[in-house]
């Protein structure tokens, strides 16, 4: 018996933003109908929004999460060993990166499962192309530590890295401790290093901009509650 596939496919970054969406995902989406997902609510959701006109009470949704065992992984991909196609969704822009499909991803590779990406929003991607830092050299570290010595141990660290070998990091926060961040950057880093925020990529609210962080200081922006991506690159100061 042959196996089936896994797709990955990209949902909305901002909720109800789904005019950018490719066609080739909405086209998958007819197509299936055993998902693995981050969130069931926000699956189910994202798909009715599309107006594909399937059922979704006739769809599957299984979920995928950070909490979900090695033995619950390799059940939740049994139906794709057995022939079916899958979808993999995340809560928020492409499954697999800062994701827990990645789990799925990786059993399928092992297994020797086709895994096919599909084309959509990344909000990493889009704050690195907007931000005007490099793009050559980059990291994602998904969240920071919130204890304020870690928080500094790591900041210098990601400061001196970007001095030595130019690399842009990226990281993100959890949406309701955005403010308390970038307070605590302007305090912890060096008052030229440079700052991209981005937030609420392709939603109605979208804020984009890169500023030395002795610039942020003096700036009255509110994230609370707003997704957002940060990129910090050191400048060269003599």
């Amino acid at each position: 018996m042959s196996f089936g596939t896994l797709y990955l496919i990209p949902t909305s970054i901002s909720e109800g933003e789904v005019a950018g969406i490719p066609e080739q995902v909405r086209t998958r989406l007819k197509r299936l109908d055993y998902f693995l997902v981050e969130n069931v609510r926000t699956a189910r959701r994202y798909i009715s929004s599309l107006k594909l006109g399937l059922t979704i009470e006739e769809l599957d949704f299984q979920e995928l999460s950070k909490k979900t065992s090695n033995a619950q992984v390799e059940r939740l991909m049994m139906p794709v060993m057995e022939g079916k196609s899958a979808g993999i969704l995340s809560e928020s822009g492409c499954p697999g990166v800062a994701d827990p499909g990645a789990r799925a991803v990786e059993f399928a590779h092992k297994r020797g499962i086709k895994v096919v990406p599909l084309v959509g929003p990344s909000s990493i991607l889009l704050a690195l192309m907007a931000s005007g830092l490099n793009g050559q050299k980059f990291a994602f570290h998904g969240y920071l530590p919130i204890k304020t010595p870690e928080l500094q141990q790591v900041i210098k660290s990601l400061e001196r890295s970007s001095v030595k070998e130019g690399y842009a990091h990226i990281f993100i926060e959890t949406p309701y401790r955005n403010n308390q961040l970038l307070e605590n950057l302007s305090k912890i880093a060096h008052p030229e290093t440079m700052l991209c925020v981005a937030k609420d990529l392709t939603g109605p609210a979208q804020f984009i901009k890169t500023l030395p962080l002795k610039i942020w200081k003096k700036e009255e922006v509110d994230l609370h509650k707003i997704p957002c991506i940060f990129i910090l690159q050191a400048a060269l100061v003599s």
